[in-house]
């Protein structure tokens, strides 16, 4: 099977380099042709427009910041709407809105064409490995269909439901991790106000019930000072937005979202939008005049887990439809 793959950002370009590593032949795009340099010193092809390359291609996988960015390159002129064919499929494993997802899915069925929402979760170092989850919405014949390039691109694969199902998930997820980091972060600057050892701090919630996978790995990055989870503060209020907008549709009066929404404003202004989403803790150093810092975490995040085929995700109790 070709494979098209649009967009090499953080999680985008690992994403592609699991496809090539594993043997696939991959054709690339994106705005930055340095960025796809090194993949294409891997062995992907180039081509000069997302049009060309649905042509070129049996699938095409989209990872975009936006819902916006990923509209345009599927509906431009030389977009990829107007390369697909029957039976080739679509992609989005964009973190997106689920209404704008069906929208433009409904545009790519007409052609005959599959769609597939399939966004990851997991991080980027994760992402590098093919270790990552993903969560999959769309028919169950298309999902049968790109099983075996999902399992390539993660190893846990998840079936959510009809498309708009894995949308909704992946924003909801990223909102509690969301929360989680702001939670963490004022922990631990607690923790650092009140005198402890820091590693000794880290150690203590991780082996209690106030661990967390992100406590796991973004406070690692943060003790050491790097603050680089590969996740930029413009994204996060991206995604918690989503899931804001998300709740104020369906008429849920959240109480934290609005919250976060304002702490990453806050964030983003002081230290600008693409600043690392785990420097937010420095809301909290530059207050209380500490620095939050351990000593011997790395200053990136890898996976140390052997990369592993992946597999579907059963869901225990799920009534069939």
């Amino acid at each position: 099977m070709k494979v098209g793959f649009v967009g090499l950002g953080n999680v985008g370009g690992k994403l592609a380099g699991s496809l090539i590593r594993n043997g696939y032949d991959v054709t690339i795009r994106d705005l930055d042709r340095d960025v796809a340099q090194p993949f294409l010193d891997m062995g992907a092809s180039w081509v000069e427009s997302p049009k060309a390359l649905a042509e070129a291609t049996d699938m095409v996988i989209t990872c975009l910041p936006s819902p916006a960015a990923c509209s345009a390159v599927m509906e431009d002129e030389d977009g990829i709407i107007a390369g697909l064919s029957e039976g080739k499929v679509w992609l989005e494993m964009s973190t997106t809105d689920d209404a704008e997802l069906v929208r433009i899915a409904e545009k790519v069925r007409a052609i005959g064409a599959l769609a597939m929402e399939t966004p990851v979760s997991g991080g980027c170092h994760r992402a590098a490995t093919g270790n990552i989850s993903i969560f999959a919405g769309g028919d169950r014949e298309a999902f049968d269909k790109v099983l075996p390039v999902l399992t390539t691109l993660g190893r846990r694969v998840l079936h959510t439901g009809p498309l708009g199902s894995a949308s909704v998930l992946k924003v909801m997820t990223n909102y509690l991790a969301t929360a989680n980091l702001c939670s963490v972060v004022e922990a631990l600057t607690v923790a650092k106000k009140a005198g402890l050892d820091m590693n000794t701090a880290y150690e203590a919630i991780r082996i209690s019930s106030g661990t967390s996978f992100v406590h796991e790995t973004e406070s690692q990055v943060i003790l050491n000072g790097s603050r680089n989870i590969s996740f930029t503060m413009d994204l996060v209020l991206k995604d918690v937005g989503l899931f804001d907008e998300l709740a104020k549709d369906l008429e849920v009066p959240l109480e934290i979202s609005p919250l976060l929404m304002d702490i990453f404003r806050d964030g983003q202004e002081r230290f600008g939008p693409r600043e690392w989403s785990s420097n937010i803790v420095r809301r909290f150093e530059e207050t209380c005049d500490v620095q939050v810092l351990g000593e011997g975490f790395p200053d990136e995040l890898t996976d140390d887990e052997p990369e592993e085929a992946g597999y579907e995700v059963a869901v225990p109790h799920k009534r069939s439809s």
